[in-house]
């Protein structure tokens, strides 16, 4: 992806991130200003069972599920944004905005910890090998404690599944559809059925469960039926359709059909 996008001075590791992360100085895993990513989604057999002799001692907030490693891809990425300044931008599937269990307990760690920053939900089938909805989970290390932005509190949620245009088998997120959640998330500002920012005590409320219909209501109400007036135009239409088939009768009468 680097080498398509012309990105070819970077220093470029192939290798297990989660097992024997391989940018490493000093016996450090190395800290960056920017991460983004799009790692797998929920993998299986990630090495849950290594994570206690991991000499960067990464997951002190839980160890995610064996065959769910999207909290250890998230968790690794927290590790390695510099402290109180880095930022990172995540593409995650829906699930680990709500499930339960050991990533339930990270994911609440995470809120408290005051870094998850927005949830931005994007539309279905953008990616060939999965038609699923994804999220950008957006982390800004620059609001945890000591950090120039620790007096934000609250979590941004944009609800941008419609913003696509779609193209054969797969749906494209066209210029236009990627200045609004820009504009939007930079912005900070509610839009009905968009966009709203959902304070810590809210969140607490809800369990921490970060799925983005919850605090973005996208309901329309459908237009109510007015009976009488249906009633009314079916009465005035029946005199037409008792025409019609009077008329249809003596057309095939005509043609010897009886």
């Amino acid at each position: 992806n680097m080498f398509l996008h012309g990105k070819d001075s970077a220093r470029l590791e192939w290798g297990d991130t989660l097992n024997n992360p391989l940018l490493v100085e000093n016996d450090h895993l190395m800290k960056f200003d920017n991460i983004v990513a799009n790692p797998p989604f929920s993998l299986k057999k990630w090495g849950a069972e290594h994570t206690e002799a991991d000499k960067y001692k990464r997951f002190w907030r839980g160890v995610p599920p064996k065959d769910k490693g999207d909290f250890a891809f998230i968790t690794h990425m927290v590790e390695t944004a510099k402290p109180k300044t880095g930022r990172i931008a995540v593409i995650v599937p829906h699930g680990v905005l709500f499930r339960s269990g050991a990533e339930g307990k990270i994911r609440e760690q995470l809120i408290e910890e005051n870094i998850i920053d927005a949830v931005i939900g994007l539309p279905a089938g953008l990616f060939q090998t999965t038609g699923i909805p994804v999220a950008v989970l957006v982390i800004d290390r620059s609001r945890e404690k000591g950090g120039a932005n620790e007096k934000k509190k609250d979590i941004f949620f944009i609800e941008a599944s419609k913003e696509f245009k779609p193209v054969k088998a797969q749906n494209v997120l066209e210029e236009k559809n990627i200045e609004k959640i820009y504009d939007t998330y930079k912005k900070r500002k509610d839009i009905e059925k968009f966009a709203r920012s959902v304070e810590f005590k809210e969140l607490e409320d809800n369990d921490f469960n970060l799925n983005i219909t919850r605090y973005v209501d996208t309901f329309v109400e459908e237009e109510p039926v007015d009976i009488k007036a249906n009633l009314k135009e079916l009465a005035e239409l029946e005199p037409q359709l008792q025409k019609l088939e009077k008329q249809m009768a003596e057309y095939l009468k005509e043609l010897g059909v009886k």
